[in-house]
């Protein structure tokens, strides 16, 4: 893994716009633009080593999956904050019929510098976004800078070829596509709207709406869409922590599909998918894969020996809230400070300084389509936290 530095394309944004990253700058506090799709630098990896980050991503993937049956089975639900008896008991029966439920892909976010082990440092398998980047755009960048070299990226070829799979588990009618009007950059618009487009690829017959267009008909007791069709199924970049528990959760619950029901919705990802998108999922890998290279020490009733002193092996923590995304809300803790235990529910992660490359930040974001290790998105930030700053840059084979 090497950081090297080049000259952007001439009219590069205009060319990265036009592959759908509507949103190639981002504006900070002080006013300023800057670019969110930066092509000034570019990684390098060997083959070898995409190999074995692929199989380190298809091996927690797997881990990540017998840890949502193990907290069904254990009933262990309210460890991840989840507490209506009612939800749990439907994600239950979503994860028990899971092959009779359509669900695409998500996002292992990585430490790695190229020298020691890959650490996961969360996975989000619910509402995961920096996929245009990934899938399309860092391709089109390599085959005109880099012609003939290849890229960790098959994720566009995976995501059609898992909607004509699973495209017999869908209810009939067009499969809906919803991202909420809330978001300001365009990113979960374009999001919803590559996906959608793989879909058809696979000969799904779709429609685009937003979360906020999704009605109620009272009279029916199903969602509708904006021309009063039925939503049968949905594709929604919107987290299932507010879908349940929104002005129109109680409906979602009473309409739920898991798995060959009439007159209900197929939400897309599953409601079985909140069990891997919750930081408690961390802690729960480390209890039943405890010392696993690729896994960081983790605990929910606080961060145990990690808050101790340097010299009697303590190595600082970090605290992430159980929902949260980009950063948000977590706190860095060095080894030997006074511990703070937070009021609301958190998972205390052992803290692993992300990777510096000439004073950049980098995270791995590594996209799992169904159960297989799918391409590569990399993004850097100039804080320890990846945040709503951060860049996203491509990468090559070589």
């Amino acid at each position: 893994m090497e950081r090297r530095t080049t000259e952007p394309r001439p009219d590069w944004q205009r060319t990265v716009e036009e592959q759908g990253i509507v949103f190639p700058l981002t504006r900070y506090p002080d006013g300023s633009l800057r670019p969110y799709w930066d092509e000034s630098a570019y990684y390098v990896f060997s083959l070898p080593e995409v190999e074995a980050l692929e199989d380190v991503v298809e091996e927690l993937h797997t881990m990540c999956l017998a840890a949502a049956a193990h907290i069904v089975e254990r009933d262990r639900f309210a460890e991840l904050g989840i507490t209506d008896r009612r939800l749990t008991g439907l994600i239950a029966q979503s994860w028990q019929r899971r092959d009779e439920l359509p669900s695409l892909y998500g996002r292992f976010d990585l430490r790695y510098d190229g020298i020691g082990p890959a650490k996961m440092l969360e996975y989000n398998a619910d509402t995961p976004t920096s996929l245009v980047e990934a899938a399309s755009a860092q391709w089109f960048w390599m085959e005109d800078r880099f012609p003939g070299a290849d890229q960790w990226n098959s994720l566009h070829e995976r995501l059609v070829a898992a909607w004509r799979r699973q495209a017999p588990l869908l209810p009939p009618g067009p499969l809906h596509f919803a991202h909420s009007d809330g978001d300001e950059l365009g990113e979960d618009l374009m999001t919803v709207a590559y996906l959608r487009e793989t879909a058809e690829q696979a000969g799904i017959g779709t429609e685009a709406l937003s979360v906020e267009q999704i009605g109620w008909d009272r009279l029916s007791g199903r969602f509708v869409d904006d021309r009063l069709r039925f939503v049968r199924s949905c594709f929604k970049l919107y987290p299932w922590e507010w879908l349940a528990t929104d002005r129109f959760g109680p409906h979602v619950l009473d309409t739920l599909d898991n798995g060959g029901g009439t007159g209900t919705t197929c939400w897309i990802e599953p409601a079985w998918k909140m069990l891997l998108s919750n930081k408690a999922l961390l802690a729960i890998l480390w209890e039943l894969y405890p010392g696993h290279p690729n896994l960081l020490p983790s605990y929910l009733d606080g961060p145990r020996e990690l808050a101790a002193d340097p010299g009697d092996g303590g190595r600082g923590y970090v605290a992430k809230p159980l929902l949260g995304r980009e950063g948000d809300g977590v706190t860095i803790h060095e080894p030997g400070s006074p511990v703070v235990l937070r009021d609301e529910p958190c998972c205390y992660q052992e803290l692993a300084p992300l990777p510096d490359f000439d004073g950049n930040r980098v995270v791995l974001g590594a996209w799992v389509v169904e159960d297989e290790a799918a391409g590569l998105g990399i993004r850097e930030s100039a804080g320890p936290v990846t945040d709503e700053y951060a860049r996203f840059l491509p990468h090559v084979i070589l």
